[in-house]
């Protein structure tokens, strides 16, 4: 059985939603406990923990698996298999305010204050230019800190909004970062608990894969077919099957939720009957 370690704050919320979708609902008696159980065979011991310290667990062996950014697997420089990409995005960023005239990070004056949650990145980055600054670790509200405490920030942004609601510019990205289900190599190593591994990661990933899409299953007259099939988008190719004893076929096929209010008005148009539109849980390639 497999030990698992999922992150509490900012990334809760989605990845609690995440593995109810996926049939692996976590259960706990309230939102502050941090031992929790999820009712599958193949999972034992469930833990509640800042993303920050996750990496550094399963690396050590604590847990066999865990979900965590690659922002703080890069931050404590963690040795971890890395299984699944589970979320969009975003971006870690050099900012300042937005009359500095620096356009770049090597256009930061030697010994600028640099204030953010990840100095081992930050450090890293300035190391790589060549240029000497003074990093101040910091434990929120980062970009409240320019320009008295500090020059700059590196600092987690998804759209930047924040950062120019509080009169700063976006200078460089660090890096790109994204919610990662993450393995301790000795424990992938083992043959029965990669294999239970990989399981959670199909059903993961074929919820995730099923997002922001639906079914759709009409059918129509032969000589309509091939205009509704034209118009028919799919992930290989609609499935095509032939009513018995009429001149009707059934077509399925996979669509993006996005365009069903502008597809099922025209599949009418083309000759589509008795169109339905439902839901997926999952895709599993």
């Amino acid at each position: 059985m497999l030990s698992i370690v999922l992150p509490k704050g900012s990334l809760e919320q989605t990845i609690m939603t995440l593995f109810q979708d996926a049939d692996l609902t976590v259960r706990r008696d309230s939102d502050r406990e941090y031992r929790a159980a999820i009712d599958d065979p193949r999972i034992g011991e469930v833990r509640i923990l800042r993303p920050q310290e996750i990496p550094m667990y399963v690396a050590k062996g604590f847990f066999d698996l865990g979900v965590t950014g690659l922002d703080w697997i890069l931050e404590t420089d963690s040795d971890v298999v890395e299984l699944l990409d589970m979320s969009r995005p975003v971006r870690l960023v050099l900012a300042a305010a937005a009359t500095c005239p620096a356009k770049t990070g090597s256009e930061l004056k030697p010994g600028s204050r640099i204030s953010t949650e990840y100095p081992n990145i930050t450090r890293r980055y300035f190391e790589k230019l060549g240029l000497p600054v003074e990093i101040f670790l910091s434990y929120g509200a980062t970009e409240a800190k320019v320009p008295d405490i500090a020059d700059a920030v590196v600092e987690l942004t998804e759209t930047g909004s924040t950062l120019r609601q509080n009169g700063m510019k976006i200078i460089d990205t660090v890096l790109t970062s994204s919610t990662r289900l993450i393995m301790n190599r000795d424990a992938y190593a083992d043959s029965k608990k990669r294999a239970e591994a990989e399981d959670i990661r199909t059903l993961l990933a074929g919820t995730l894969a099923a997002r922001g899409r639906v079914l759709v299953k009409l059918n129509v007259a032969e000589n309509d077919l091939e205009p509704v099939i034209a118009v028919l988008p799919a992930m290989k190719a609609p499935t095509v099957s032939k009513l018995f004893g009429t001149g009707y076929y059934a077509v399925e096929t996979v669509v993006e939720k996005s365009s069903i209010n502008r597809l099922i008005p025209q599949l009418k148009r083309l000759g589509a009957e008795d169109i339905l539109e439902l839901p997926i849980t999952k895709i599993v390639d």
